[in-house]
């Protein structure tokens, strides 16, 4: 990365997640980081990349920090959208799935959008150690019951961590090729 450097300690700290298989951990920083993305994003596409004298870094990242630092989601997305930083696939994504789901389910801890796609109904069996051959069907719901909401949640995010670290990894990689392809038309 050459120009999202700030966000390498960060990174760091998601590898290490992924490798001691902190998955919840690992989507949280992941939500993290793609939203420090687009906020420096539009940031770097306002002031340009590149070296700046020590002596104007105020003046010169004040005004950008306050238009942008304390942006929603939502609207960073569209920002980003609306300047080419992001295309029209990569918007709808980050919209539909990735503020959704993985933000507002973990950042928010808002366990109907993680398990939405379950069922309402789930058959499980109660059994008893006095009566071990006696099983009784019970219907539930597990998606409104705190501890099989977490083992469901827990599944989710060891299937998603890593595809979902991939994609926000990738798309660092994409938005600054178009920031230094942006830099290169104006140079040109």
């Amino acid at each position: 990365m050459h120009v999202f450097s700030e966000l390498g300690t960060t990174i760091f700290e998601i590898n290490k997640c992924q490798i001691l298989e902190f998955h919840k951990a690992s989507i949280t920083l992941t939500n993290n980081v793609l939203e420090r993305l687009l906020k420096l994003a539009l940031i770097y596409n306002e002031t340009g990349i590149g070296g700046k004298p020590i002596g104007q870094w105020n003046k010169i990242f004040e005004g950008p920090n306050k238009k942008y630092g304390s942006l929603s989601l939502y609207n960073s997305i569209e920002s980003c959208f609306n300047q080419n930083l992001i295309n029209d696939k990569e918007k709808v994504f980050l919209n539909n799935i990735i503020r959704e789901l993985m933000r507002n389910g973990f950042s928010h801890a808002d366990s109907s959008k993680i398990l939405s796609n379950l069922p309402d109904k789930t058959i499980m069996f109660q059994g008893s150690f006095n009566k071990p051959s006696e099983l009784k069907e019970v219907e539930v719901n597990q998606k409104i019951i705190p501890p099989l909401q977490a083992i469901q949640i827990e599944n989710f995010a060891k299937e998603t961590s890593t595809p979902y670290f991939n994609y926000v990894f990738d798309l660092i990689f994409r938005i600054e090729s178009r920031l230094i392809e942006k830099k290169e038309k104006t140079c040109t």
